[in-house]
């Protein structure tokens, strides 16, 4: 007899708590194996294939997609064939699960015993839950059946004992999932009556909810001939002026839910505005020669190099020079903590939101490979494949919103960090260059830092060595 597992949202790590139902993978009635991906969740970070390490049949699935999941909350039951709850029963095949996940999911685990099986305590009414006996040993804990109720049995598997099962006197009552039997007993639905649409008859959830639809009671229309009843009006009186007509409420606004990426970023930057005390300072600079000496790497062949990438490398640069602002503060302690190492993050607009993947140890990579990073988590970030680990740990952020056609912008600071680099659009402007009006290539840099950590000497200083290397490429060399 199959053992029926209820396989719970795991916890995604990262402190993520629940997580928004986007896709089903998979139906009920359909066959699924060990580590097999069954939904596709949104958490407040990533898209997120969540694999389920139990391998038979769906029998139930829980949520509708749009839905907002728990951690803990049942994700879908799936029936496993052979073997049982403790893994004393017959060995399992290898569509089971019992020691066969490879997928490390909280709460699950790869290889460690299962826990041991909960005992439930009987309930008042015409259905009494027990757990199963071993072969040829009694009930324990069952009650005694009361004068027509019905009794309390278990099929035994050859080996060892049977997954827990309700028994009435004309057979098998195969309802396992305790979500069931609560919204049986809470509608007053007799399971005993029920045909389930389950693998060998199992009772789905959606077998009550249709005994439940089906029992409800139907608004009941008034006999021919019989007046409808009229509330009493309200006695008049002489002085009471005549009360306009009531209007129309003002039509609602549409109303978007606040999940997923774009809750965690409006939580973010909320937090971020509320807490630190930040400060602005900005810069144009000539970039004709940053465009020009890009040209030329580019040419030499090789790996292609982005613009992005060499404002990554003027960013480890510069704050190599300045370590303040590579720093958090904790006001807990009220201690600046300034980091060793650069995890640079760049905002990167998707579908769903702005999310910020994380470089880490930039400060170590190449040109080439930071502009190789930089494109595979950009091409990750599109995709909604980008783990939770890639989008968070960050210690400092560029944000190049110039591909979006503006010149300038107020960066938000990406919380816990203590500064953002902005970058406007890169384009052909009048400069004075070498004492002549000459058209070049302008950008603005825009740089917001929390105060606690520098004064505006230093936010001044890291911005005035960004421009000069964007200037005069060949100043940055120095520091490779």
């Amino acid at each position: 007899m199959a053992v029926v597992r209820e396989f719970t949202l795991p916890d995604l790590g990262e402190g993520l708590t629940g997580a928004e139902i986007v896709r089903w993978l998979v139906q009920v009635g359909d066959v699924v194996a060990v580590d097999q991906p069954v939904v596709e969740v949104e958490t407040a970070k990533a898209m997120v294939d969540v694999p389920c390490p139990y391998g038979g049949v769906v029998t139930a699935r829980y949520g509708e997609e749009g839905a907002e999941v728990p951690v803990g909350a049942p994700l879908i039951t799936v029936a496993v064939p052979g073997g049982s709850d403790d893994g004393s029963g017959p060995p399992v095949t290898g569509s089971a699960v019992d020691g066969g996940s490879g997928n490390v999911l909280v709460g699950y685990g790869t290889a460690a015993p299962t826990a041991r099986r909960r005992r439930v305590q009987p309930s008042p009414g015409p259905l009494r839950e027990t757990t199963a006996a071993a072969p040829g040993g009694p009930l324990r804990g069952a009650p005694a059946a009361a004068p027509g109720e019905p009794s309390h049995k278990t099929a035994a598997a050859p080996g060892g004992p049977v997954p827990e099962t309700v028994v009435c006197p004309t057979g098998p009552l195969p309802v396992i999932s305790p979500l069931v039997r609560r919204l049986a007993r809470e509608h007053d639905v007799d399971l005993r009556r029920l045909k389930g649409s389950g693998p060998e008859g199992l009772i789905l959830r959606a077998d009550v909810e249709r005994a439940v639809a089906a029992t409800a009671p139907a608004s009941v229309a008034p006999a021919p001939g019989t007046p409808a009843p009229v509330a009493p009006a309200p006695a008049a009186t002489a002085t009471a002026p005549t009360a306009p007509a009531p209007t129309a409420p003002a039509p609602e606004g549409e109303r978007v839910p606040l999940r997923g990426v774009r809750g965690a970023v409006a939580d973010k930057l909320a937090r971020s505005r509320r807490e630190i005390p930040d400060a602005s300072c900005w810069v144009d600079a000539d970039a004709t020669e940053l465009l020009a000496a890009r040209k030329a790497m580019n040419a030499a062949g090789g790996p292609k190099v982005s613009v992005l990438a060499l404002l990554a490398r003027i960013c480890t640069a510069a704050l190599a020079r300045f370590p303040e602002l590579n720093a958090t503060v904790d006001m807990g302690s009220r201690e600046i903590i300034r980091l060793p190492g650069v995890h640079l993050g760049f905002a990167a607009q998707t579908d769903r939101g702005l999310v910020v993947p994380v470089v880490r140890d930039a400060q170590k990579r190449t040109l080439e490979g930071l502009s190789e990073e930089i494109a595979r988590l950009t091409e990750a970030a599109r995709t909604g494949t980008l783990a939770p680990a890639q989008l968070t740990g960050g210690t400092f952020t560029l944000n190049n919103y110039g591909v979006f056609g503006v010149d300038g912008s107020t960066p938000i600071i990406n919380h816990p960090e203590a500064a953002m680099l902005g970058v406007g659009r890169i384009s052909p402007k009048p400069w004075v260059h070498q004492g002549e009006l000459a058209v070049r290539q302008v950008v603005q840099l825009s740089f917001t830092f929390d105060h606690r950590v520098c004064d505006g000497g230093t936010a001044g200083g890291f911005l005035r060595y960004v421009a000069d290397c964007v200037e005069q490429p060949m100043v940055l060399l120095r520091r490779l």
